[in-house]
């Protein structure tokens, strides 16, 4: 069943997680995610996936020039670090109860740790 009021797609990754890249140029890699577009289905991942970028003469940047840039990489690409073990590992929900009511949270697989704070 389609969902009706909030939209936005449930990721596994969330900004200032640490990932590794599991696929393209950059396989083998580490970073801090900075951005997630959950409707696009990408993160930017400092230091990740760089691109040139042509910028033109601004009163801020008279010269111009090329600049490098992350671009954003595709979630599927990206393995949330464990940071007990300091491992890839996938990532579950589970709901943990609270002090007037419980809310979900994300947690490694492999551990069990909550990765939320």
């Amino acid at each position: 069943m389609p969902r009706k009021f909030n939209k936005k797609k449930k990721v596994h990754v969330k900004q200032g997680d640490e990932v590794l890249i599991i696929a393209g140029n950059d396989k083998g890699k580490r970073g801090r995610v900075m951005v997630v577009y959950p409707l696009k289905n990408k993160a930017l991942v400092e230091g990740i996936n760089m691109k040139t970028h042509h910028d033109k003469p601004t009163q801020e940047n008279p010269q111009g020039g090329r600049l490098t840039r992350e671009a954003p990489i595709d979630l599927s690409n990206c393995m949330v670090i464990d940071p007990s073990t300091d491992e890839p590992t996938r990532v579950g929900r589970k709901r943990v109860e609270e002090e007037g009511g419980g809310r979900w949270v994300r947690y490694a697989k492999d551990s069990g740790e909550i990765l939320d704070k």
